[in-house]
């Protein structure tokens, strides 16, 4: 088996290192998928058109934004307006490294655990954000129901559910390239190349429930349920 199938996580792929600085395929790669996001954002956006005739591209980036719009509103069961930009934010970034990964030369940046903890603390904190921007200051009124006592039950409850996001993302991601690695060391190559397009689909499954869980966790800061 060749050295570069052993590495499940794109933080052991180094590109250059400076004392403890290391520049690493989970960086370049991030950074990567946010630069081909923003760069077609905008030229998709830049000749948006109103009327019956539109291009391909606004066509699909309307049906993608209705999508995760009506999903919030099905999830959440509150105007999708305030949450849209985040949630919809994580869901495209999500499954665009993921669904890039049959790339030769990339690595699929949420296989590694410090990026998936890094979206997993942007969710732990944007559920105070959107709980106070909607309740007020009432929203921490929640921790101490049924009793006071119980708001430490509840804080630990609400850094548990954030480990466990960032690493059901971060495992389902490592295990499928394991998978496809061991796979391409052992047979020929028709076997890796479907599992390839199995895992553009539990990509963008993985997005789905991230984004699912997102909206899930925001709703009960906003409605005060825990």
């Amino acid at each position: 088996m060749h050295e570069e199938s052993l590495h499940i996580t794109p933080d052991l792929t180094v590109y250059w290192q400076s004392g403890f600085f290391k520049l690493n395929a989970t960086i370049v790669m991030t950074w990567v998928v946010m630069a081909i996001l923003v760069i077609g954002s905008y030229l998709i956006t830049r000749r948006l058109s109103t009327g019956t005739k539109v291009s391909g591209w606004q066509n699909l980036l309307e049906t993608l934004v209705t999508g995760v719009r009506g999903q919030i509103q099905a999830v959440a069961e509150q105007d999708p307006a305030p949450y849209l930009p985040f949630v919809g934010t994580l869901f495209i970034f999500i499954l665009f490294a993921n669904i890039m990964a049959p790339i030769p030369i990339y690595e699929s940046p949420t296989g590694s655990l410090s990026l998936t903890a890094g979206l997993a603390l942007l969710v732990f904190l944007a559920v105070p954000y959107f709980g106070i921007r909607k309740r007020g200051f009432h929203y921490f009124g929640s921790y101490v129901k049924p009793a006071f006592f119980m708001a430490p039950l509840h804080v630990i409850s609400e850094i548990s559910r954030t480990i466990s996001l960032a690493v059901r993302l971060f495992g389902n991601v490592m295990s499928e390239t394991m998978v496809v690695g061991v796979l391409l060391s052992i047979v020929p190559f028709v076997v890796p190349m479907v599992m390839e397009v199995l895992g553009l689909l539990t990509g963008t499954i993985q997005a789905y429930i991230f984004a699912t869980l997102t909206t899930v966790f925001i709703a009960a800061g906003t409605s005060g349920e825990h």
